[in-house]
């Protein structure tokens, strides 16, 4: 939890020093979607929540600024419920978000916002206690929001209508985890204090339009049934990413994962030492925004002897770069609905 907030600060404090800043709450109305048969017995109540955040207008100090239409930028503390208090239990969250204009005319604008962060429940699945959480196993878990939301401003105040989708998950780390979706629709008032004079700030230097390197990731995965254990994956690849305009880019890369518990895994009683290597080709989308690019796209499997999964493979999560050749991330990877592994690592461009 201290990382997440160190590292949402990292991101957002830059902005604050720039640009008109404020606050907004955001009361929230919803419902837990179940979206396996297992997690039928869970809706049991409307899912009740607030979020509270603290948001930075952006201006034209840097380049992504104008890029991207001068978006907002913010850090948002969640709390709440998401259908089911006695087994899902309440929720915290703590996430940095960006929202990106799609529709600005005078004092109204429409933005899609996305989140990430870390959240926390008091209620996950225990084999005594509470054997009927099959949708959480861990009290920490991964947080995930994306919303469409209106905004109309009068002067320093503002009110906004949203419908979000936020998301819980410890991407396998441990089980049970399928995972907690929950549709919000949400009324929410703004206020922005006096526009602060700021100074340019100086940008980290551009990558050049094609950028190469490697990478190395390591994770942990506990898989079902529940009592295998966890197993750490290890994994690495080799990248190449072009950037087309400031605010696009796309990634290639050859991955090379290693998962260690397949070997202890019932289902594969004679695997060899290298049946649990697997290949895979991946392509994503990057959406750059100075130091903080987000990346969404999709993978094959060119080789997976054992194929505990599908053979196509999804990836969606962040990169912050702490200087021009290296990047720290934290990107899920899934198959499809299925998480897979949380991915911790670091880039290292070789050609910058």
């Amino acid at each position: 939890m201290r990382f997440v907030v160190i590292l949402i600060i990292w991101i957002t404090l830059p902005a604050m020093i720039l640009a008109q800043y404020g606050f907004e709450y955001r009361q929230k109305l919803g419902f837990l979607i179940a979206h396996r048969s297992l997690m039928d017995h869970l809706p049991e109540a409307p899912a009740v929540a607030g979020e509270f955040s603290v948001v930075y207008q952006t201006q034209h100090e840097k380049s992504w600024h104008s890029a991207y239409r001068q978006p907002l930028v913010g850090a948002t503390l969640f709390y709440g419920s998401v259908g089911n208090n006695s087994i899902l239990g309440k929720f915290m969250g703590l996430y940095g978000s960006v929202e990106l204009p799609i529709i600005k005319y005078k004092a109204y604008r429409m933005d899609f916002r996305f989140g990430t962060g870390v959240g926390y429940t008091n209620r996950p699945f225990d084999p005594i206690l509470n054997p009927q959480n099959v949708a959480i196993g861990s009290k920490i878990n991964a947080m995930m929001c994306f919303a469409f939301k209106q905004s109309l401003r009068f002067a320093n105040q503002g009110i906004t209508l949203g419908i979000d989708m936020t998301h819980f998950s410890n991407a396998s780390f441990q089980m049970p985890n399928l995972g907690i979706n929950v549709p919000y629709i949400s009324l929410g008032v703004q206020h922005y204090f006096k526009q602060t004079n700021s100074s340019l700030q100086k940008e980290l230097s551009n990558k050049g339009p094609v950028s190469y390197g490697i990478s190395g990731i390591f994770s942990a995965k506990e898989m079902r049934p529940v009592g295998v254990g966890r197993y750490p994956v290890y994994a690495m690849n080799f990248f190449g990413r072009r950037y087309f305009t400031p605010k696009f880019a796309l990634e290639a890369s050859l991955d090379i994962i290693y998962k260690k518990g397949l070997l202890s895994h019932p289902s594969y009683p004679n695997a060899s030492p290298f049946d649990p290597l697997q290949i895979g080709f991946f392509i994503g989308y990057v959406q750059p925004f100075d130091r903080l690019h987000f990346i969404y796209g999709v993978g094959t499997y060119l080789r997976d002897v054992l194929r505990p999964d599908v053979p196509v493979y999804i990836r969606l999560g962040s990169r912050y770069a702490l200087t021009s050749k290296l990047e720290a991330m934290m990107t899920l990877k899934t198959h499809f609905a299925k998480a897979d592994y949380m991915e911790f690592g670091l880039m290292y461009h070789l050609n910058q």
